[in-house]
């Protein structure tokens, strides 16, 4: 069986206000390392009343603080928001706390709307346009000091220096980043959960391209897909009508906390938004474990995929936290583990 993972978005919903959600995270953590999971991920989101992290590494040091096995790491840094030397920094220090079980997943959205990123970047030096791949260098010359002779950089050392950087992966929903990823050896993560390209070309092309590195040796390929599982494919779908409502109000401009499967099953959608609703479905699947297992299984195979990372977003934490327990039972996690 493949292994599993999870990226975590710490939402925020109708009735979990962004402080409990936070603790929520923690929580399901916990959970998650008891039961096999390889990774958890935290995302980086700024200004939507549904993410209540916008600092990944803030919530990385706080789950590796209570969990044991688990991995954790970022889903990811959106390294445009940041000076790569604090994102070295800061991933440094939690490799010297935690070592071994720090990931270092990068994005090259902005994660948020144009004012919040000009929030966010107003005060970084650094030209106009789309600047990750100078952003990328930088940080990797942070790790290799690779400087060139005279660099001013020569004589700024990235703390704590007797550490190395995480693992470093690139993140993506297009060919961009897994074209890259495969050029410069590091690991990728393709979000289909969002994403308008196909996953299987992504990821194919990553394993068919890729150039081992002192980064990584072999390609390794992680599909993010949502998932919502129950005991029955009738409960997952009464849970799943949050994410439905949800996924509607986004595609309307609406961020909104997530709203409740009462209030969701309640909405007078119109037909056109039945439409939109069964349109979305192709990015979420929901249903009991072995209708969850028959629909992910070809898209698993199609995209040669080394590992799963599964985003669940709903309502009741319970019964997020039961759907990751479903599907470590049928994905064998426990017995992959011993």
């Amino acid at each position: 069986m493949i292994p599993l993972s999870i990226l975590d978005l710490s939402v925020v919903t109708s009735g979990t206000p962004p402080a409990a959600a936070l603790r929520n995270s923690i929580d399901l953590a916990r959970h998650a390392d008891g039961l096999g999971y390889v990774r958890y991920w935290l995302a980086e989101h700024h200004n939507l009343a549904s993410v209540a992290s916008p600092a990944p590494e803030i919530m990385i040091g706080q789950i590796a603080a209570v969990t044991q096995h688990i991995r954790v790491g970022s889903g990811g840094v959106m390294l445009p928001n940041h000076a790569p030397l604090m994102v070295a920094e800061r991933f440094k220090m939690l490799e010297a706390l935690f070592p071994g079980r720090i990931d270092l997943g990068l994005g090259r959205a902005p994660g948020t709307d144009g004012a919040t990123a000009y929030a966010l970047r107003n005060r970084l030096a650094g030209r106009e346009g789309d600047d990750f791949l100078e952003r990328l260098s930088e940080l990797v010359l942070w790790e290799t000091r690779q400087f060139p002779e005279g660099h001013p950089y020569n004589n700024v050392v990235a703390m704590p220096n007797d550490v190395p950087l995480p693992p470093l992966w690139l993140l993506g929903s297009s060919d961009y980043s897994s074209d890259l990823a495969a050029q410069v050896g590091m690991g990728f993560a393709f979000a289909h959960h969002f994403a308008s390209h196909d996953a299987a070309d992504a990821m194919v092309h990553y394993r068919a391209r890729f150039k081992s590195s002192g980064w990584r040796q072999v390609p390794h390929a992680i599909l993010a897909v949502a998932v919502i599982c129950a005991e029955t494919d009738a409960e997952a779908e009464r849970l799943a009508a949050s994410a439905d409502l949800n996924r509607l109000r986004r595609d309307r401009g609406e961020y909104a906390p997530l709203p409740s499967v009462e209030e969701a099953l309640a909405y007078p959608y119109s037909d056109a938004e039945k439409v939109k609703i069964a349109r979305n479905r192709s990015r979420l699947f929901v249903g009991s474990p072995a209708t969850v297992m028959a629909k992910l299984q070809p898209l698993i195979s199609d995209c040669q995929a080394d590992e799963l990372m599964v985003i669940t977003a709903m309502y009741d934490h319970e019964a997020r936290k039961r759907s990751y327990d479903l599907l470590a039972d049928v994905f064998q996690l426990q017995t992959a583990a011993a």
